[in-house]
């Protein structure tokens, strides 16, 4: 039995903790918030030791814990994945690693030289449409693919301080949440090769519109071309993809019933025929950390690993970095930390 403390109970965080006590093989010893009122309402429900600092429950709890998940605003990652570190226990992070391309490499390193294992919360890859699509463009369902689209957002996040809306802790849109969909299709696909992109909110200081709204494009080393639309600018959260290839298209949509319809191409040019694929019951987020609680105990590599958030985190940099200055960045030629 792995015990568990989770750092921060923000949205995320209340998934984590709901997520690990309700485990077999793992407990939830410890939650930590700097709000009382929500580390107190994880106690009540859960039965989790509360504290309201981390040095608090480091100084009380010592080395009974086996695990800390670290679901603190982007920017306090790297501090807090360090002071993990320092305890030689495994480590979740949420996505995405870090704001900044820089503190991604050293929080990997530190980890690699504590000895230590990181896992990071990428959870798009444990979704059953997004896992299926990997699975037929695998298999040659659409033959090879050339083009790729995909839309995700809605309204825009609220949390605490409000830090979703200071570009320079968050990262914003691009980093926050097109992140998903740049390890999404990476996954898929391989590494980047260039990015260019248009961001409406900037890249830096404080959104006081509170919207967002970017246009990515992508040229993967494979040649596939993907145009990435992300939004914190609409009512109603909604997440797509349109895979084409060479013999059919794989096609999905959030606010459609269907989970996931692949239309294959005919050889006398009808149309093709939606199969339509039912998702599967369990929650994404709580297969994503079961599977980190397994590779922990059994020592297995995990389905996303640290190199690849440091990646996602690359291409949301080098898209950031596209938008302002407003020309296409190579992914191995960026030199500007946003």
């Amino acid at each position: 039995m792995l015990r568990v403390m989770v750092v921060g109970l923000g949205t995320m965080g209340g998934v984590h903790a709901a997520s690990f006590a309700a485990m077999d093989d793992a407990e939830l010893s410890a939650v930590v918030d700097v709000r009382e009122e929500r580390a107190n309402k994880a106690h009540e429900k859960y039965g989790a030791q509360a504290f309201t600092s981390f040095e608090q429950a480091v100084e009380e709890l010592g080395s009974e814990l086996d695990v800390i998940s670290i679901c603190l605003p982007t920017d306090l990652h790297p501090e807090y994945v360090k002071k993990a570190a320092d305890l030689n226990v495994a480590i979740i992070c949420e996505k995405p690693l870090a704001r900044t391309l820089k503190a991604a490499e050293e929080m990997i390193a530190y980890c690699e030289q504590k000895e230590v294992s990181l896992y990071v919360g990428h959870v798009v890859r444990f979704f059953p449409e997004y896992q299926k699509a990997k699975q037929a463009i695998d298999e040659g369902a659409i033959g090879t693919v050339g083009v790729v689209r995909t839309t995700r957002g809605g309204s825009y996040p609220v949390a605490t301080e409000d830090w979703y809306a200071n570009t320079d802790r968050s990262g914003g849109l691009v980093l926050d949440l097109m992140v998903h969909d740049f390890d999404f299709l990476r996954w898929c696909f391989g590494d980047a090769e260039r990015v260019y992109a248009k961001n409406m909110a900037g890249v830096s200081g404080v959104n006081e519109q509170r919207k967002d709204y970017a246009l990515v494009t992508i040229r993967f080393k494979n040649g596939v071309i993907a145009h990435l639309e992300g939004t914190w600018a609409h009512e109603g959260f909604r997440t797509s993809f349109e895979i084409a290839g060479r013999d059919g298209i794989i096609q999905y949509d959030s606010q459609k019933n269907q989970a996931l319809v692949a239309e294959k191409a005919s050889t006398d040019g009808k149309p093709g025929v939606a199969v339509p694929e039912s998702p599967l019951k369990h929650s994404p987020y709580a297969l994503e950390l079961a599977h980190f609680i397994d590779c922990i105990k059994n020592g297995a590599e995990p389905i996303v690993t640290a190199d690849d958030a440091y990646k996602a985190v690359e291409m949301a940099m080098a898209a950031l970095q596209s938008a302002e200055e407003n020309r296409p960045v190579a992914i191995e030629s960026q030199t500007v930390e946003l």
